[in-house]
Formats: structure tokens, sequence, C-alpha cells
């Protein structure tokens, strides 16, 4: 079985479009968008016009929650790899989301379609995932965590960037995806949350209010550690948001994703 991840951004939208338009040696059975219930308005939105594109494949929408109202909730494995400010300097906690909000909600859905339980055993190598990772992004190329799952990266096979994704879909008349990551996510450069403050002021308010929230959340269990979206351990609403470029430096701002966010 051949499964497309699905995060709805220029990645994985390319890499959709590409297999409807039998850019590949074969097309996915089904593409799986894993929800966190916090992504960004436009990529529901984006979501929503991709469904409508009578792909040749079914996309399944799973979700384990509302990431930021789970944590918040004091569920640890919606941990987002947050800051904390201590008396000896500045650290980051564990990241907890991708993994269970990510990948565990798309492995358990291809489990489903395999027609397997939560421990049933599935012979090796049953489903190849497609993943939209771009040759700039090569990094973020992860394997598999479970045997029977074999992960596929067909834009690396193909060499192609993000730009060359831009081109293609431009090149057949499709819309610019959106970049998609929570509205939350610790993750994001300047520009991106500059974007969100100067032009996205519903998404930065919940940004802001989600920042404030978690230092009243984490209290208790982290003595003398305050807790901060940004990593600069700065309230959100307080952070220099100017870029790198803007100061004539090189922007060296990397996504340490695990391969399953933002494409």
């Amino acid at each position: 079985m051949k499964i497309l991840s699905l995060g709805a951004g220029v990645q994985s939208t390319t890499l959709a479009l590409m297999a409807a338009h039998a850019c590949f040696d074969s097309v996915p059975d089904a593409a799986i968008f894993a929800d966190t219930g916090d992504e960004p308005d436009e990529v529901y939105r984006h979501l929503e016009w991709l469904q409508s594109q009578n792909l040749p494949f079914p996309i399944y929408v799973t979700s384990r929650g509302v990431l930021s109202k789970d944590f918040l909730a004091g569920i640890t494995e919606a941990q987002p790899p947050l800051t904390v400010s201590k008396r000896k300097g500045v650290g980051m906690l564990p990241r907890q989301c991708t993994r269970n909000y990510k990948i565990y909600p798309v492995t358990r859905k291809i489990r489903e379609l395999l027609g397997k339980g939560q421990r049933g055993h599935i012979p090796a190598n049953s489903a190849e995932v497609w993943i939209g990772i771009s040759m700039d992004e090569i990094f973020r190329m992860r394997p598999s965590r479970v045997n029977y799952i074999k992960n596929r990266h067909p834009l690396i096979e193909k060499q192609m960037t993000r730009q060359d994704c831009l081109k293609w879909l431009e090149s057949q008349g499709y819309p610019r995806p959106p970049k998609s990551s929570c509205w939350h996510c610790p993750y994001q450069s300047a520009s991106q949350w500059r974007e969100k403050r100067d032009n996205q002021p519903n998404e930065w308010a919940k940004a802001v209010e989600f920042d404030r929230a978690i230092r009243n959340s984490m209290e208790g269990k982290l003595k003398d550690a305050p807790a901060f979206v940004h990593p600069s351990g700065v309230p959100l609403e307080e952070v220099d948001l100017t870029t790198a470029e803007d100061h004539g430096q090189l922007n060296l701002f990397n996504n340490e994703c695990e391969g399953m966010c933002g494409v």
C-alpha cells in the first residue's frame, strides 16, 4: 500500500498533484493529513481546496486532538519544544508533539487501512509512505520508526528543491500553498512570526495568549524555569522580530523538524 503523508504545505501539495499528473512510477492509494487542531486557517482552506481537485486517491484526515489545548490540560505527549529560562541559562524542553500528533496518527491510520488493530502483526514493508521532503531539506530525511513502513522521498528522487516545486505548481496554474506548521510552533523564523503579527492578527493573538498561558501551566513542574514559545526566552509580544537579513547577516535559522511537519 502506498500512502502519501500530506502536510498541505508546498512540498506535499506538489507531491500530491504531481502524482495526480502521473509524474511518478505509481500513484498513492491514499493520502493522510494528521491534524494537530492548531494549523493556520489558510492551511485548512488549502486542504479543502486539495480535496476538491478530484485527486485519483482519497485524502483521510486523522487527529489525536487539539495540541495546544491538550498541552495546557497537562498532557505531556503534547509538549512542544518550548524554551525554559533558568538561572544558569536558557534551554529547550524535549519535543513530544511531532511524534504523538503527526507521526503516530498517520501510522495508526495506516494500520487501520491495512486492516490491522493496534497490536496486530504486519509484515515488513507492507506500506510505502511518500514524504514531501525536497533537496534543500535533505537533512530532514528519517528512516521509518516501524518495520512495516518504508519511507520514500519522490521529490528527492527527482532532485527537486522547494523552488522547483513552486515553479511546477505555477506552471500548472495551481495556487501557492501556505506554510504548514502549528501557529504556536517554536520552530519559526523571525520573518514568519512577523508575518503573523502584521498580517494574521487572529493567529498572532492566539500565539501570544498561548505563550502567556504556558507560564502558568508549567508553574510547579519547572521551578524557577518559566517556559516560552520563542527560543529567546522572552514573552512573544516583546520579542525583537527583525531578521538576520535586516542586520546584514546570513540567516542561519534551521527548522529542526523530524520530517513530518511543515511539508
